[in-house]
């Protein structure tokens, strides 16, 4: 496991990718010798219920072996841990978990809780890298392996297939280096062979327990952190928490499902969508609902003309409400204003 022997170098390498970031990750993990003196941990966003075939492409890509995380293996250098579909990575005392737990930024396996869980187990001797991807899931993450003394690495948003993630992890986390995948890996070694300056530290166990934080935090034993907003979760519908971290925002609601100021903008907008989307179709089945009545009392002039009369008025405010879905459609990136 990854702290064995002197002269411990930054053995714990956490991967984060999205949109575009297979090809990148491809590339990395050819440039890695298979004697790397590190392992290797990877997020990559997928659909829920998904089949993964990532880790027979990272084996064919290069020399390192990679499997998903079952259960709570022990850490092993030159290995490659893949996070499963529909379930976070967590590191924490010396092994790897695959848990459960509420989606971050909308995704689950989420590269921010991987990140946080790296930086509090394994502090200085961990190395993030954010990889192509859309709107920001990593950013908050990497500013916490930067917080506990970690190097935190960024693919050059010019070779990126999309660029968001990365732009975001430049402005917000400041990375000690921003490069191409291929020079990301060459760095990557030189961390992993070059002694640590401070004192190794071994995986403390410390490696936040996320779900035993939540359960805390609603039973009312922790806190809720943050400032109220008068807002709702849009995954549970729950009262949710604004938090400033410098100069990110973040959103987090009772049952832990936690956002970035560009991913919540996003997600209310594919509820507010859907709900929409529901309201429309609603008053287009009652228009029918309303035609098929006067159809039935066609016998009765005036009933009839009744049902017609609602089932014109019914079309005229789907008419009004279409427009409005396809105003409140979610883009792929809010594209918030870079200020500084």
């Amino acid at each position: 496991m990854p702290g064995e022997g002197d002269g411990t170098g930054h053995d714990v390498v956490v991967i984060g990718a999205s949109a575009g970031g297979i090809e990148a990750l491809t590339t990395l993990v050819a440039n890695l010798p298979g004697d790397l003196r590190a392992a290797v941990f990877v997020v990559i966003h997928l659909p829920t219920g998904g089949t993964s075939v990532l880790p027979a492409i990272l084996d064919r890509a290069g020399p390192l072996p990679a499997e998903h995380v079952q259960g709570s293996p022990k850490i092993e250098q030159g290995r490659i841990y893949v996070g499963p579909p529909d379930f976070h990575l967590e590191l924490g005392d010396g092994s790897v978990s695959a848990v459960s737990g509420p989606r971050e930024n909308g995704h689950r396996p989420a590269i921010d809780h991987l990140f946080r869980s790296a930086a509090h187990a394994f502090q200085q001797r961990t190395v993030g890298v954010i990889l192509s991807g859309t709107l920001d899931d990593g950013t908050l993450g990497l500013r916490a392996i930067k917080e506990h003394g970690g190097v935190a690495l960024v693919q050059d948003p010019a070779t990126a297939q999309h660029e968001s993630m990365p732009r975001s992890a430049i402005k917000y986390a400041n990375p000690d280096e921003v490069a191409a995948p291929a020079e990301l890996a060459r760095l990557i070694v030189e961390l992993a062979d070059d002694p640590l300056e401070t004192t190794p530290i071994e995986g403390t166990g410390t490696g936040m327990n996320e779900q035993a934080e939540q359960v805390a935090r609603e039973t009312g034993r922790h806190p809720q952190p943050g400032e109220d907003t008068g807002l709702t979760c849009p995954e549970c519908g729950g009262a949710i928490w604004r938090q400033d971290n410098g100069d990110v925002t973040s959103f987090r609601c009772r049952v832990g499902h936690s956002y970035t100021a560009e991913t919540f903008v996003v997600e209310q907008g594919r509820i507010a969508e859907a709900a929409l989307w529901t309201s429309l179709r609603l008053i287009e089945e009652r228009v029918q609902l309303m035609r098929q009545l006067a159809e039935r009392f066609r016998d009765q002039p005036r009933t009839s003309s009744s049902f017609l009369a609602k089932a014109d008025e019914l079309e005229r405010h789907a008419g009004t409400l279409r427009p409005m879905v396809d105003g409140v459609a979610p883009a792929v990136t809010v594209g918030i204003a870079d200020d500084g």
